[in-house]
């Protein structure tokens, strides 16, 4: 079996599918967020609990059954067995779980992720915070840059776009629970802020992405699969992710570690 083209239409076939998997994963999360769940530390002592575990099997099972070509970069299977061996650039990246210090400590800003990177860039990302019960997607063609983003709350589907920048300042969101305070703190100076929000998980990106803020600088750690999701949407929604250099962010390190820079997520150029 080969793998389809990956259109606008075929990108939008695998998102139908997948919503049903992002929303079966939060009802698996919603569960162990309701129990008096234990948490562990994994080798990096980043933490981890039963409804990661769950979650991502739930997305892993429907990614075989969807795209069995398609090969899976996935959080808590890189953990356990280490970094997959796949040649190419195009490939599936999985967050079952982003956002697991605002779970544990019961803050609602925790998300499911599923992104698809097509020859080295985000073309397909579905969030999905279980806790408010609001679903983001986003798709863009490689080929033409066709495109679609959309925020589903309250059973209400609404097209996303950026904003203009306002007139008063910029709104700039940050991390809740990573925040780098000297890093942003000379950002902020540098910048005429109006607004900082604080908020977790790959949220941040759809905030930017739904027009509600303009610019989400990241000083802290991430991998790619904390960001895949969020910048496919960001880039369906008409943002981009870059270096602070200026340079598009890049996936599938040739150190295998999948470690990322700092960035800055921007609703405009």
């Amino acid at each position: 079996m080969t793998t389809p083209s990956l259109n606008l239409a075929t990108l939008q076939s695998f998102a139908d599918q997948l919503e049903k998997t992002v929303r079966e994963s939060g009802v698996a999360i919603m569960e162990v967020y309701e129990s008096d769940f234990d948490v562990e530390r994994k080798a990096d002592n980043s933490p981890v609990t039963l409804a990661d575990e769950k979650s991502e099997v739930i997305i892993l099972k429907a990614l075989a059954a969807i795209a069995p070509n398609i090969p899976v970069v996935a959080e808590e299977q890189c953990a356990a067995h280490g970094f997959p061996k796949f040649d190419g650039t195009t490939f599936w990246c999985v967050d079952a779980l982003d956002g697991t210090k605002e779970f544990i400590h019961k803050r609602g800003d925790f998300t499911v992720n599923i992104g698809l990177i097509v020859d080295g860039t985000p073309a397909l990302g579905l969030i999905y915070a279980p806790a408010k019960d609001v679903l983001y997607r986003g798709a863009i063609c490689p080929d033409t840059g066709a495109s679609s983003a959309i925020v589903e709350r309250g059973g209400k589907r609404t097209d996303m776009a950026v904003r203009p920048i306002p007139s008063n300042g910029f709104t700039v969101v940050g991390s809740a629970s990573h925040q780098v305070k000297d890093a942003m703190d000379d950002f902020l100076a540098a910048h005429d802020v109006h607004e900082m929000i604080a908020v977790g998980s790959s949220l941040k990106f759809c905030l930017v992405a739904e027009g509600k803020a303009d610019l989400y600088p990241r000083f802290g750690p991430t991998c790619e699969w904390d960001i895949a999701a969020g910048h496919a949407i960001l880039r369906a929604a008409g943002g981009n992710v870059k270096t602070f250099d200026g340079e598009d962010m890049s996936y599938k390190k040739e150190a295998d570690n999948y470690l990322n820079g700092t960035f800055l997520a921007a609703g405009t150029p």
